[in-house]
């Protein structure tokens, strides 16, 4: 149990309190900070902060109090926004090492799932990098399995677009899990985002289309296609912007092109439609679905949903790994 100074609370002037260096929130919601001063300004700050007490000598030889903050950044930078002059603290006997900072300032995020995924990842990382903590006791201190520290870190493998996505909700852990396993093909990982972002798929749409481009890689690595018929697949996906499969069989064959709804249907339709139109015809091609921005803002799209269950969440967590991933 942590050892705090007579067991007792103090009021501090928050002008006095430093922020923990180690803190691993780097992004604060402005709205949320606003309606917790609000509620600070008319009840009061409810919870103490956790600080330490470092005594620095004076020019003049008498010492003063410095405190730094352990856990409560969140309550201190609204307490500041209401106005508050001082805030109650408990102050912890002795002094914490950076080790100990970055550990508590993790763990209290954690508890309150107050960190994105990318923040909570660099956190782990930075625990095991700077301070040579193993997955193990990481897992150990926050209370999960060691698979999901491992897979929380691996986070930080996916390009920085998808961890900014990930970051800023458009996406769900649950999206990156079919994103990393196609870590070592960055096109069809980056086409697979596109179409996340662009047709908001749920995860099961997600994991059942990075199932299929593992089965294309086994398919093509037995030399079943000619060279030119993987070109024009390779072409004919990036033509329209979603993904194409060309299946020979011994008399014909068969072409896929994927949609995920009526309007993409359409969409898809009038792109073939202006492609097919004699040369000459003055209907204006529509923009290709794969030029679209996706961090375009639209007020009607929402971000794409996890589809999955509670149970498959918490499975996945602790059991992903995309080197085993088969079919």
């Amino acid at each position: 149990m942590p050892q705090f100074h007579n067991n007792a609370i103090f009021w501090v002037e928050v002008d006095k309190i430093k922020p923990n260096p180690f803190q691993p929130r780097k992004e604060f919601d402005e709205a949320k900070l606003a309606d917790l001063a609000r509620s600070i300004r008319q009840y009061g700050v409810i919870q103490p902060l956790t600080v330490t007490r470092i005594e620095v000598a004076k020019p003049d030889g008498g010492l003063a109090s410095e405190y730094e903050l352990i856990a409560g950044e969140r309550r201190l930078r609204a307490a500041k926004l209401a106005g508050v002059a001082s805030v109650p603290v408990l102050i912890r006997a002795g002094l914490d090492d950076d080790r100990t900072k970055l550990e508590l300032a993790i763990i209290e995020n954690l508890q309150r799932e107050d960190l994105n995924p990318i923040d909570r990842a660099k956190a782990f990382e930075q625990l095991t990098k700077q301070f040579g903590f193993k997955h193990t006791e990481v897992a150990e201190k926050v209370g999960k399995s060691r698979e999901y520290v491992s897979n929380t870190i691996r986070l930080l493998l996916l390009p920085q677009a998808m961890q900014d996505a990930l970051s800023e909700g458009k996406i769900t852990e649950g999206h990156t899990r079919p994103l990393l396993m196609l870590s070592d093909r960055a096109e069809e990982q980056e086409v697979l985002f596109r179409e996340i972002m662009l047709k908001r798929l749920t995860v099961r749409d997600t994991e059942s289309i990075a199932r299929r481009i593992a089965f294309d890689k086994v398919r093509k690595k037995e030399y079943l296609y000619s060279p030119e018929i993987l070109s024009m697949e390779k072409e004919l996906t990036e033509a329209l912007g979603t993904r194409v499969a060309i299946e020979p069989k011994e008399n014909g064959g068969k072409l896929s092109i994927d949609f995920m709804g009526e309007e993409d249907l359409r969409a898809l339709f009038s792109t073939l439609q202006s492609r097919l139109k004699p040369e000459g015809a003055t209907q204006e091609s529509p923009l290709r679905r794969d030029e679209r921005d996706p961090n375009s803002s639209d007020e009607n799209l929402v971000s794409p949903q996890d589809d999955r269950t509670k149970e498959e969440i918490t499975k996945d967590e602790n059991t992903f790994d995309p080197n085993s991933f088969s079919l």
